[in-house]
Order: C-alpha cells, then structure tokens, then sequence
C-alpha cells in the first residue's frame, strides 16, 4: 500500500479512521453536517488551515491537506454512494473536511473524536474552534443523532 500524503502527520490514524467512516457510512456523514455547519464553523475551517499552512512544516502540511481532502471528496462521490443525492454527498464531504483540516492544523485534537458528543458540542458553543470543527465527526463516528445550539 502506498503511504498517504498525510502519513507523517500525528493525526493520519484519525485522518484515516474518518475517510474510511466516510466511505463506510456516507448517511451519518451526511446527517452530521448541520449540525456545525455556520458562520462559526467556516471561520473555524479558515483559521484551521491558515494555522496549517502557516507553520514552519508549511509544505508537508498543505500536501497532506490537499490530498486528505481530495481523498473525503473523491470517496463522496464514489460510485457506491449513487444512490445518495448529491447534496448528501456535498454535506458528508463538508463534514468530514472540517474534521480533517482539524487534524492537519492542531496536533492535539484527536482525543475530542471519542469524547461524549455532548462535551465536545459544549465546548463548540464555547468557541474552541477544534472543537467546532470535530463535533460532526464526533457525532458521525459514535452514530449519535444530531443536535447544536
């Protein structure tokens, strides 16, 4: 198997585990993606790849976010997910874009993906950004149902 783009990042297990997810359960994916998905949410995403690509290890990092999220794209619109409508397949790929450009920005997130969800939105409300942007996959990967605000 050839190692992914990401591969020597901290994070490439989680990056991993959540394309694979994705690719397994596109429904859950696409259910998650409201529940963050806001101004908050897309500022949040913004900062997380300034952070990314702003670091001293800037072309590791963009090489690894370009191909992680080429790959949560490309496996959105995979030819197992033709029955899903195509804005199903947008709203599971935005979900877990957020969750990856989480993972590439802040090497010490990862843990927020087996918390209760319920903590994990608490400190969403709260502003932490990190966390902002993991609670659709944290709810995606446990299979919670969806709840924000």
């Amino acid at each position: 198997m050839t190692p992914t783009a990401w591969a020597d990042l901290p994070n490439a297990k989680h990056i991993d585990r959540i394309l694979a997810d994705l690719k397994k359960n596109p429904d859950r994916w696409s259910a998650t993606r409201n529940a963050a998905m806001n101004d908050e949410w897309a500022d949040a995403r913004d900062a997380a790849r300034v952070t990314a690509w702003y670091a001293s290890w800037y072309a590791a990092r963009s090489a690894a976010w370009n191909a992680a999220w080429n790959a949560a794209r490309d496996d959105a619109r995979d030819d197992a997910w033709d029955a899903v409508s195509e804005d199903a397949r947008t709203a599971a790929s935005d979900a877990a874009y957020g969750a990856i450009s989480a993972l590439i920005a802040y090497d010490d997130c990862a843990y927020l993906l087996d918390e209760k969800p319920e903590h994990v939105q608490m400190l969403a409300l709260l502003g932490n950004e990190k966390a902002l942007l993991l609670y659709p996959a944290c709810l995606a990967l446990q299979n919670k149902s969806v709840t924000f605000g």
